[in-house]
């Protein structure tokens, strides 16, 4: 077993670059080491938390003392029409490497950061995509320690979640289950999302990705649904949202800072790190901005960044 390092600063290991410490920090290359590392975390009587890329991640100024996996099995093969893909890959590279072969079904994806374990975890979507559309099945720790097989249908995806976020399961690799198509048309749609982040998002400042999950339409009042909609607000997203963004800046709350974290005046959903911001304040800023868009919206936020203590 590789060795496991103590008190190793998080903030080094997330897109946000906010984070105390993990008592314990080990490594994991192989789907072996991932078990060896969940057995060892339980012979510490230690809480276990699997580190990806650490985006959509906030972690505690105190830090973590329980034991933390980072995820490096990065495996990728595919064949014909399916793509085989270890949790540590990121999924950047499986977009890239699946759409560079004409096969459909991940394009949507197209800028997403993270990695493929992360991904289906939380089913991540955009632009009308989601992980769950094109999973055939995933291979995940139990909470017993078993490794097991999951259909798509046994992954229980919903909005931003799955069975392994639930229940805290280890995902460690998926099958993706794609189509042949034009090979030019399905890059052109990857590489248009890919220019849309770059565009739009605070990629110049340290953050997390969406600090909100988006509304569903439904939770509004009759009153609020009709605006929306006669303002073409409302997306697709897989089921009819109303974007957050759209809320915190109707709340006018760009640029509102506390400490050093600020609400993005390019992209109101992310809250960036404009240096030193710390979890006290990226904490405060989201009470703030629920806050002010409940008040104004009568609806509450719903956060998709995990918090980690």
């Amino acid at each position: 077993m590789t060795s496991v390092q103590e008190n190793v600063p998080l903030k080094d290991y997330t897109t946000f670059n906010i984070g105390g410490p993990a008592k314990y920090f080990f490594i994991a290359k192989t789907k072996e080491d991932i078990q060896e590392g969940v057995k060892k975390a339980k012979e510490l009587n230690l809480p276990v938390f699997i580190l990806g890329d650490g985006s959509n991640l906030l972690v505690s100024d105190k830090g973590f003392s329980g034991f933390v996996i980072k995820i490096e099995n990065c495996e990728l093969k595919i064949e014909n029409s399916l793509a085989y893909a270890e949790a540590g890959v990121e999924f950047p590279t499986i977009v890239k490497e699946t759409t560079e072969r004409g096969l459909a079904g991940l394009e949507w994806a197209g800028g997403l950061p993270g990695t493929v374990g992360g991904a289906v975890r939380g089913n991540a979507g955009a632009f009308g995509g989601e992980v769950k559309d094109s999973i055939k099945e995933v291979q995940a720790i139990d909470s017993n320690g078993n490794i097991k097989t999951f259909t798509r249908e046994e992954c229980e995806f919903a909005y931003r979640s799955s069975i392994f976020k639930k229940k805290g399961w280890i995902v460690l690799s998926a099958i993706f289950q794609l189509k042949q198509g034009h090979k030019e048309a399905i890059q052109a749609v990857a590489k248009d999302h890919i220019k849309y982040r770059e565009e739009r998002h605070p990629l110049e400042y340290p953050n997390a990705g969406s600090i909100f999950k988006n509304c569903d339409l439904k939770l509004f009042s009759e009153e609020l649904q009709k605006q929306f909609e006669d303002a073409d607000i409302v997306k697709v997203d897989p089921f009819p949202v109303v974007p957050t963004a759209y809320l915190i800046a109707k709340a006018k709350l760009q640029g509102l800072q506390v400490g050093d974290a600020q609400v993005s005046e390019r992209h109101p959903n992310y809250i960036v790190n404009r240096g030193q911001a710390t979890s006290k304040d990226v904490l405060g800023l989201i009470e703030k901005v629920k806050q002010a868009v409940k008040e104004k919206f009568f609806i509450d936020l719903e956060v998709e960044v995990q918090y980690v203590d």
